[in-house]
């Protein structure tokens, strides 16, 4: 890591560590099944007595109860199904009920213009839910170069996230298919809400 690498690094608030990580983890969570490590780290995490906190020890619990296979396979039926999943977690789908729409090239265009590209072995559009979290979460902590600002980072967020991924969330929590899933929902849906009201605030 060169220096200037790490004095970026450092100049980053711990909170907004905090809260890329927790993007950061909500974002390989919804790309795909855990294996048995991130399963076995998940099954550490401790939260506190607030209904986000009471997600993430229910999450922890529930991981260190199931096995990949399993959580696999609910996965599948949660996301992929025989032709499509319980759930279609993509932006155009929730904001227009058609995947590939106007939200999905409006996130292009900010990708482009942020330096932020599809990994090349990713084939799912950019609008689905794991690759925005993963994307917020380099934005904070700047893995793709310098840190986005909290206006950058609110108005990503605002114009991305915010319209649907709450909505999507609390599907998750609801949906007939969901167990290991049910509290991913809820840390989801509570971590958004913590995120819009903080961005709201910031604004004033």
């Amino acid at each position: 890591m060169s220096q200037t690498r790490e004095a970026t690094q450092s100049r980053i608030a711990e909170e907004d560590r905090l809260r890329a990580d927790l993007y950061n983890f909500l974002g390989v969570l919804l790309s795909g099944p855990p294996d048995g490590m991130l399963l076995e780290q998940t099954a550490g995490l401790q939260g506190d007595q607030s209904e986000l906190g009471q997600g993430i020890t229910t999450l922890a619990r529930l991981s260190r109860l199931s096995k990949p296979k399993t959580v696999q396979s609910e996965f599948n039926r949660l996301f992929i199904g025989l032709g499509r999943g319980e759930l279609l977690p993509y932006a155009s789908y929730y904001l227009t009920g058609f995947l590939n729409e106007k939200p999905l090239a409006v996130l292009r265009q900010d990708m482009q213009a942020r330096g932020l590209a599809r990994a090349e072995n990713v084939f799912e559009p950019e609008d689905n839910i794991g690759s925005l979290m993963e994307m917020m979460g380099a934005m904070i902590v700047g893995r793709f170069g310098t840190p986005a600002t909290l206006t950058q980072q609110r108005d990503f967020f605002n114009r991305h996230i915010a319209p649907w991924a709450g909505h999507f969330f609390a599907d998750l929590e609801g949906a007939k298919n969901s167990v290991f899933y049910v509290p991913v929902g809820t840390v989801g849906r509570c971590f958004m809400q913590v995120e819009a009201e903080g961005f709201r605030m910031s604004a004033g």
